[in-house]
Order: structure tokens, then sequence, then C-alpha cells
């Protein structure tokens, strides 16, 4: 819905600007295809923002909307974000926003080796396979690996872990993680969210940058 508001807001500050034509460039590709009636709007919570918009574009004499890659409306998609975090009140002094550009990353990775040789998840996936708990292991330690294995599956003998959205995560080791990170970071893979949600994401699991 951020981009929706944040498509909104534009067009109404160039209404109340007096402007008669207006081009509008957004990086959704859903929020300008729906404008463009291209695609239909079928979510509910959309369609409100969709009525909205299109009866403020019959004031212009002519609107036209058109969508960039979000990789080159970097700026713009991180304040529409932004402006869907908080509410200002109209009596209080709007607030500044101050903004720097580093000249170096601000993220890298850090994650410690595993020291026994074993992969953090084989005995996951020795449990899921062969039905067999490690050699040595208590009664209690049994019940934690059954209970931590309900939310993993093998297929083609790569272990996948089921997210809370049913969206599958593919179990990597260090050295692999490693490398996946590198790729991110020297932009070889896009990405389908912005790469603020990324940079949080990669420090809730462990990783962080030193300078």
């Amino acid at each position: 819905m951020a981009e929706y508001e944040a498509c909104a807001m534009a067009v109404l500050a160039a209404l109340e600007s007096k402007a008669k034509v207006l081009e509008v460039y957004e990086d959704s590709a859903l929020v300008i295809n729906q404008l463009n009636q291209e695609w239909e709007s079928r979510d509910k919570k959309l369609i409100p923002y969709f009525t909205y918009i299109k009866e403020l574009s019959l004031e212009f004499d002519k609107i036209t909307f058109h969508h960039v890659p979000r990789e080159d409306n970097q700026l713009a998609d991180a304040l529409a974000t932004l402006s869907s975090m908080f509410q200002i009140n109209r009596n209080d002094e709007i607030p500044s926003i101050k903004m720097e550009s580093r000249d170096y990353p601000a993220y890298c990775h850090v994650m410690e080796e595993e020291t026994d040789e074993k992969l953090w998840y084989e005995d996951i996936k020795h449990y899921l396979i062969n039905r067999e708990y490690p050699p040595g292991i208590s009664e209690n330690e049994k019940r934690t690996l059954r209970r931590l294995s309900a939310s993993f599956f093998v297929n083609e003998n790569i272990l996948y872990k089921r997210n809370h959205d049913m969206v599958l995560l593919r179990c990597a080791d260090v050295n692999e993680a490693k490398e996946i990170l590198q790729d991110i970071h020297d932009g070889s893979y896009g990405i389908h969210m912005n790469g603020h949600a990324m940079s949080r994401k990669i420090l809730r699991v462990g990783y962080y940058c030193s300078p």
C-alpha cells in the first residue's frame, strides 16, 4: 500500500500546485499497470487507492503513468516506505530529513566457522532422511531434534526450511552463505525487496559490517 499512498500524495500535490499536465513515474509495476488499466485491481485494500487516484486524474488535462525499474528509483522507494511508517499532525511542524551517502559499503558479512567440521543442519538432514538420531544424545535432545525437524524437509538431497508464510528457504553452509552474500553485495542477483529491507534481514541473521 505504501506505493499507492505515495502515488496518491504526489498526484494530489501536483493538483494543489495547479498543474494541468502530469507524468507519474513509479517503480511498482502493480500500481502502474493497474492505473493504466492493463491489470485488474482485485485487492480490496488497494481498490480505494485506485479509485481515489483515478478521480484525481480527471482534474488534469493530461496525466500519464510510467513504470521505472526499482534499482533506478531507490530514493523515491525509500521515501515512500518511510512515509507509510508514521503519521504527522498537520498542526505540527513537518520534520526535516537529512540524508547522507557513503562511499563504502555499510554492511558486510561475518559468520562463525563450523569448528567440528559438521554442517549446522547435518543432524536435522540425517534425521529426516534416515529417521535416526545422532549417537549418544539424551532423550531431551531427541525431542528437540524432532521439534526442529518438523519445519524442514529434504528434496533431491537438498534441505529446505518452511517459512511462516510457507516460502521455502534453502539451507546453506558457511561457504555457500558467504558466496551468496558476496554476490548480493556485488549486485549479481536482483532482489524483490528494496535494499534497506534486505539489509535488515541480513543483520537479523547475524551478519554485520566491521569498517
